[in-house]
């Protein structure tokens, strides 16, 4: 007899998103560390570059297919929004804002990612939905001024709300082509599709061998974190975990990511987390679950 497997696909399901949500939860203070060292601008395309490498080499191993005609429009506007613009922005705020920082404004992420499905895809909210959108982003845009002090909201925060934006709106794009095809496909062939920018880009950024052997450990580790688990490995956890344990279901451990994220930056990043971030990171989460509750309820 065949012996009983230990976690069943639900919980399977469960758990390679949690890694992966742990994986996307590292991505705000390992880039601190990389950028602390590299440039911003080398860090956004030699990251999406290698991993473009690293994408096309699964693809033709595995001997896919490139994708029907139909989605190569969403494949476009997502490699745009999630291979330029969300780590380019990001990458250029770490260098303005601590990553806790920047994790609890992000923590709105799976309220801005309904939010754009409604706006690009017409899905129907109900008045409730909207009221509760709208408290949430006054919430964290009122943590972001506040920590601005004198300053108010300042431009590393203005970059982290506009990559909100950007990185919901390739979110839905991504999920529209993961209706044809497996979601691991789609980053794939996103990064895929980028690689000849990116290639050129990371070429006439590249600091120089001299730059690489003088960097200190923690850039190399959080470049390398970026590069590999952020950009590509990430979504394989995050997209299988979604397809064996259930969209809704698995979803909702995104919730948990501001929370990680302000782990890795007290743990490795070494930053401070002050209480009240924690107490705004716990009313950012609970808006989200909020959201989710009446979204599409009559």
């Amino acid at each position: 007899m065949p012996r009983p497997s230990l976690l069943s696909p639900a919980s399977l399901g469960l758990l390679l998103g949690f890694l992966g949500v742990v994986a996307f939860g590292g991505t705000f203070p390992m880039t601190k560390l990389a950028v602390a060292w590299f440039d911003p601008v080398f860090v956004t395309f030699g990251r999406a570059g290698m991993a473009g490498l690293l994408a096309l080499v699964v693809l033709v191993v595995l001997r896919k297919r490139p994708p029907e005609k139909s989605l190569w429009l969403p494949i476009g506007i997502a490699a745009l929004c999630l291979v330029w613009g969300f780590p380019g922005l990001t990458n250029f705020a770490m260098r303005l804002v601590e990553s806790s920082h920047a994790g609890v404004v992000a923590g709105i992420l799976p309220l801005g990612t309904a939010v754009a499905a409604a706006i690009i895809l017409r899905e129907p909210q109900n008045r409730a939905f909207w009221i509760i959108s709208i408290l949430g982003m006054l919430v964290v845009v009122g943590f972001a001024m506040r920590s601005g002090g004198a300053t108010g909201l300042g431009l590393g925060d203005i970059l982290v709300l506009i990559s909100v934006a950007v990185a919901s709106t390739g979110y839905v794009y991504s999920a529209k082509a993961a209706r044809m095809m497996p979601g691991w496909e789609v980053i794939s062939w996103i990064l895929v599709v980028a690689l000849p920018i990116n290639l050129v880009g990371m070429a006439l950024s590249w600091p120089g061998s001299a730059a690489f052997a003088a960097a200190p450990v923690s850039a190399l580790a959080g470049f390398a974190y970026v590069t590999v688990i952020s950009q590509y490995v990430g979504f394989f956890f995050w997209n299988a975990g979604l397809a064996m344990g259930g969209v809704a279901r698995v979803g909702q451990v995104q919730l948990l990511q501001t929370f990680i994220t302000l782990i890795f930056a007290a743990t490795l990043a070494g930053e401070t987390v002050e209480p009240a971030v924690w107490l705004v990171a716990v009313v950012v989460v609970g808006l989200v679950v909020a959201a989710k509750r009446v979204a599409h309820k009559a």
